[in-house]
């Protein structure tokens, strides 16, 4: 049961986010129906659509919200940045990892921007949909979703009436999923967000452009690549120079608790020779390659491009490669409970509307379980020191007489 005291902290904090972002919304009209939108989206709605959203919020129609995401003239990246500001205020930690990845949203038709047949990793095949690109911010205090790009292919971006139809900017060319990445990851290193570390799938590992910016900029990544990857000359393919690493390199280290149990794997991890140093400069990273081995199925791997601060641990690697499973976990909490992908709009520009008002939602309950968490560890009372004559030590056990008072003093007869 959730204390009145509890509702009351909760209703205060999300009303210090509308005072934050309320500026973004030149009208007081559309102030009312952004906060109105959102308590829907956090509301127990089974189904965040804009009839159902309405109904919650006691319009009459959905016509208000329609105009929200569709017609109403507000800044959606401004409110972006807000939602950076104030997760790098709730969540921020020295060591915090920016995760990139997509996820797919089912669509029918072909009248929504950006739909058509193509892979999706949400549904684990081809279908007709959306892809939107995302990054997500991870610290030891939670997790949040920072940033999004609308994926257009170029069944799109080829056909410039069909884009003029949904709203789509004359000047939005195409651009791979990956330069749609590197473009947030810019972005996200030019904002308060503290990030140490970047993560992400195969789909991004082997964007070079990528990784080239991130060893400019002097950050650190953990990036999955395919066993095809080619390493610097005079080396071979990643998955060849893995395979001649002996028994011993091999450790068997857990990257993080999983729905159910730790996710233990065997890691393997060297260093490569450095290279790209000019003039005698000493080098503060050095490249790696990392590979994970399944332990219940030794043939099978994953591979990944490293590039780390001098003094880096294989366990450091590790978990920062586990902790891309973040992002993972940040796209069910935004869908199950701010409806992400509970949307209904078609235009470009209402995807990007709702997309960053569900991401509001979702970083206002990061928050309150990064303060919840951190007031249960505030409250934990350490046990108390044991009373017992018995002492553990190791692997043994000692007796101890207790120490008696002066004056109560006796020897002690065996």
């Amino acid at each position: 049961m959730v204390g009145v005291d509890e509702v009351g902290v909760w209703a205060a904090e999300l009303e210090s986010v509308f005072a934050r972002v309320a500026g973004r919304f030149s009208r007081v009209d559309l102030r009312w129906r952004m906060r109105d939108y959102v308590r829907g989206l956090l509301a127990p709605v089974e189904r965040k659509n804009g009839w159902r959203l309405a109904e919650y919020a006691g319009h009459r129609g959905p016509a208000g919200f329609q105009h929200l995401l569709n017609g109403a003239s507000w800044d959606v990246d401004a409110l972006r940045d807000d939602v950076q500001q104030y997760v790098a205020e709730q969540l921020g930690s020295p060591d915090g990892v920016l995760i990139v990845d997509d996820t797919g949203f089912l669509k029918k038709g072909t009248a929504s921007a950006g739909v058509q047949r193509q892979v999706s990793g949400t549904a684990g095949r081809t279908e007709n949909c959306q892809i939107g690109v995302f990054a997500a911010y991870a610290s030891p205090k939670g997790r949040a979703l920072v940033d999004r790009e609308l994926y257009l292919p170029k069944s799109w971006t080829g056909d410039a009436d069909r884009c003029r139809a949904v709203g789509i900017p004359e000047d939005r060319g195409f651009a791979t999923k990956g330069e749609l990445a590197r473009a947030m990851i810019l972005r996200a290193l030019a904002s308060p967000l503290p990030i140490a570390w970047v993560t992400g799938d195969c789909a991004y590992g082997q964007e070079w452009r990528m990784r080239r910016t991130l060893e400019e900029a002097g950050i650190g990544y953990v990036l999955a690549v395919p066993k095809s990857q080619q390493l610097h000359a005079p080396f071979a393919r990643i998955d060849d120079a893995i395979a001649q690493a002996p028994e011993e390199a091999w450790q068997r280290i857990s990257c993080g608790d999983g729905a159910k149990c730790p996710r233990v794997y065997d890691w393997a991890a060297a260093r490569l020779p450095v290279i790209d140093v000019f003039d005698g400069e000493t080098p503060t990273h050095q490249r790696w390659i990392l590979a994970r081995r399944s332990v219940a199925r030794t043939d099978e791997f994953a591979y990944y491009v490293v590039y780390a601060p001098n003094g880096t641990t294989v366990m450091d690697l590790v978990q920062v490669a586990g902790s891309r499973w973040a992002i993972e976990e940040a796209f069910q909490a935004a869908k199950n409970e701010c409806g992400l992908d509970q949307y209904e709009v078609r235009r470009y520009p209402g995807w990007y509307r709702h997309i960053t008002l569900a991401m509001l939602a979702h970083a206002f309950l990061a928050a309150l379980a990064a303060r919840a968490a951190e007031k249960g560890a505030a409250e934990t009372t350490p046990p108390a020191p044991s009373h017992s004559p018995w002492q553990r030590s190791g692997d043994s056990w000692t007796f101890s007489f207790p120490t008696p008072s002066p004056a109560t003093a006796q020897p002690y007869m065996l």
